[in-house]
């Protein structure tokens, strides 16, 4: 990138060194152009340095994305070894020691934490595939809302902290035309997002509730919060909060632009507000969800 960059400003300042020195010599010899020659050079040159300038813009997002891209491999590989040798380990003890039937149970459900882990990664990647393609179109139908946020938290609580509570407020029955598998997603990836963002063993509130005309999904956390300039780049694919060589979490930067992108497939918005003392809130609007 930096010999990319030098070579860059060398063609440029190179190119406008050799646009005024033939500037001058056609002034020299047609002095009587003198404006028009001036005018055109002008011209020429404000073409010329915003196209440059709009062309390093371009470069400087390629390298970006590369940059994503990159960590979003290093980042699922992680994601993918980690529950896998977890998984490993726990299956070879169970069958190379003669352990207490408790104590085989507790490998097991561990295991199928790591599993459930495993298939979480590998939904949002199929998922993510399948929003890239424009003409895909999320098959709906109509679904049990509360029953599916409350399936969602139930599995969470399990993989979450022993003394962690995640609690919920949600009005029962409410229905919403929708495909089960995407809005599964984004409730899975909020409630995630909540738990792994925030101090160990805090709470998490979940509430599910109709406003008015609109129906409202909220999770908020005790965490640090998002800074203010972060909030619009959160839902952009591959993005994560923070630095790559100081953050701790982990996480692909996929989660939230599957929430954004099935939200608004679903005609949805979604908003990110300070919690109280610290922390952040999202909140989704089904909007005329009663109509």
């Amino acid at each position: 990138m930096k010999k990319a960059l030098f070579l860059f400003y060398f063609l440029f300042f190179y190119a406008i060194t050799q646009l005024l020195w033939w500037g001058i010599i056609l002034i020299k010899f047609e002095p009587d152009r003198k404006g028009m020659i001036i005018g055109e050079g002008l011209i020429f040159l404000f073409i010329f340095v915003w196209g440059a300038f709009r062309l390093k813009k371009h470069v400087n997002r390629e390298h970006e994305i590369n940059q994503q891209q990159q960590n979003f491999l290093l980042a699922i590989t992680h994601e993918l070894k980690s529950p896998l040798a977890s998984v490993k380990l726990y299956i070879q003890t169970i069958l190379k020691r003669e352990l207490e039937r408790e104590k085989q149970k507790e490998f097991l459900n561990n295991s199928l934490k790591d599993i459930e882990r495993l298939d979480d990664l590998v939904e949002n990647v199929l998922l993510t595939t399948k929003l890239e393609n424009r003409a895909y179109q999320l098959p709906k139908e109509e679904i049990d809302m509360s029953s599916l946020v409350e399936e969602v938290i139930d599995r969470l609580q399990k993989n979450a902290c022993k003394t962690q509570v995640i609690k919920a407020d949600l009005v029962s029955g409410i229905l919403l035309k929708a495909d089960k598998f995407a809005i599964t997603n984004v409730i899975t990836n909020l409630i995630e997002n909540a738990v792994k963002y925030s101090p160990p063993c805090a709470t998490v509130h979940v509430n599910l509730f109709v406003q008015g005309n609109d129906l409202i999904f909220s999770v908020a956390d005790h965490g640090e919060g998002i800074p203010a300039e972060e909030k619009k780049l959160i839902f952009n694919k591959f993005y994560r909060v923070g630095s790559e060589a100081t953050r701790k979490t982990k996480g692909t930067g996929l989660g939230l632009y599957i929430v954004k992108t099935v939200l608004q497939k679903h005609y949805a918005t979604i908003k990110v507000k300070d919690n109280t003392p610290t922390g952040s809130i999202f909140e989704v609007t089904f909007e005329n969800y009663a109509n």
